[in-house]
């Protein structure tokens, strides 16, 4: 059930994140990983749920380590008191070599110059930097082909302040139905990988592999977005019981009747066809609610379904409410989540948009204030400006 608005003062739109439905996925995906360790990745704010909220809750429920992808994220969990390891899978440029050691993350090292300075920093430190590799396997993006990556990690072997911890591949079709590409990936992985047996990690299997074939997962398994409760796709580990950590709410800022004939929004692209109650909703395209849900997608009011009518604007929307009964004022109306017997998923308003659940989840806009739940209960509030115990 949503909350009551009187649990959160702030502004009129929120994302609810359920701490309880994250450790529950964290728990099963570790248990399908094992013995490989979990990698929990909370990068983009943790597809948008929030990036130290979660990483804290990941590793209480058994995530042992994180990935992000670039410094300053693994800064900002730093800064948080977050102690457990950190991989950054991204680019890290050398100029932020000195950073990344600083704060003991485990940069992906991609060139003779990143390995320079990583170990420059760490002879000026005084302590060992762990280094990741990615081979390149079919992805085409910033990995090594695997002459190329033996090459850097013989090179990186032999330089003082440095140790190469693990050797990893990205897949590039995992959740398709034919296997045979992410096989030759992982096949790929593992001839690298006899090149280099001094590397003690091995790591390629991500949600969907982990979710469709857990006997990919070698020695780490780095999951995103099933730590959230989506699957990258239907057949991705249907009897997997993985739950839906976030929702998006908002309040009605006012009711109006408006009479046939009557339009709304820019563009005047919805009108109404009979005498009709309108509700005003403050969550629009600025916070991550897409444009291209106007007059298609649905919220959820008192637990039923209302269309929403007319363009999304930046900051609100409008939904048509006549067939819900007595919607007033200050009411919660909900965008992404359940009200009820009623749901409305990443995966549902992805499919109006034309793109992937990912989007929808990591596009809810950092002004969206986050109340994280245990319980059902909103125990922490984090804002724009301030993280704090939630007034509840």
């Amino acid at each position: 059930m949503p909350l009551s608005p009187s649990l959160w003062g702030g502004r009129p739109v929120w994302a609810e994140i359920d701490l309880d439905a994250l450790a529950h996925n964290v728990r099963l995906l570790a248990a399908r990983a094992a013995p490989a360790r979990l990698y929990a990745v909370v990068k983009a704010n943790a597809y948008g749920h929030g990036a130290v909220a979660v990483a804290r809750a990941a590793l209480e429920a058994g995530a042992s380590a994180l990935a992000v992808v670039c410094v300053d994220e693994g800064e900002e969990l730093r800064a948080a008191g977050v102690e457990a390891p950190i991989l950054v899978l991204g680019h890290t440029p050398a100029a932020d070599a000195a950073r990344a050691a600083a704060l003991r993350l485990r940069p992906t090292v991609g060139s003779a110059e990143l390995l320079e300075a990583l170990s420059a920093a760490a002879r000026r430190l005084g302590h060992e930097v762990p280094i990741h590799l990615e081979v390149e396997t079919g992805m085409n993006r910033h990995g090594l082909l695997p002459e190329a990556c033996a090459a850097l990690a013989e090179r990186a072997r032999a330089l003082p302040g440095l140790r190469v911890e693990g050797l990893f591949t990205h897949f590039a079709a995992a959740e398709e139905a034919d296997q045979g590409f992410t096989r030759a990936q992982w096949e790929a992985l593992r001839e690298a990988a006899r090149r280099l047996p001094w590397v003690p990690e091995r790591h390629c299997s991500a949600s969907a592999s982990l979710l469709l074939d857990p006997g990919l997962r070698l020695d780490a398994v780095r999951a995103g977005l099933a730590l959230y409760g989506y699957r990258p796709d239907p057949r991705c580990g249907p009897e997997v019981d993985l739950r839906p950590v976030m929702a998006l709410r908002a309040r009605v800022a006012r009711v109006a009747e408006v009479a046939p004939g009557a339009t709304v929004g820019y563009g005047r692209t919805w009108t109404a066809g009979r005498p009709s109650r309108l509700a005003l909703v403050m969550c629009g395209y600025a916070d991550g609610y897409r444009r291209s849900l106007g007059s298609r997608a649905h919220a959820l009011v008192r637990g039923r379904r209302a269309p929403v009518v007319g363009r999304v604007s930046m900051d609100m929307i409008t939904v048509d409410v006549t067939a819900v009964p007595g919607v007033e004022h200050g009411e919660v109306v909900t965008l992404l989540g359940r009200d009820g017997e009623e749901r409305v998923d990443a995966d549902e308003l992805a499919a109006l948009e034309g793109t992937i659940s990912w989007e929808v989840l990591a596009g809810v806009a950092a002004r969206v204030p986050r109340l994280y739940l245990r319980g059902g209960v909103a125990v922490e509030a984090t804002t724009l400006t301030q993280r704090a115990p939630a007034a509840v």
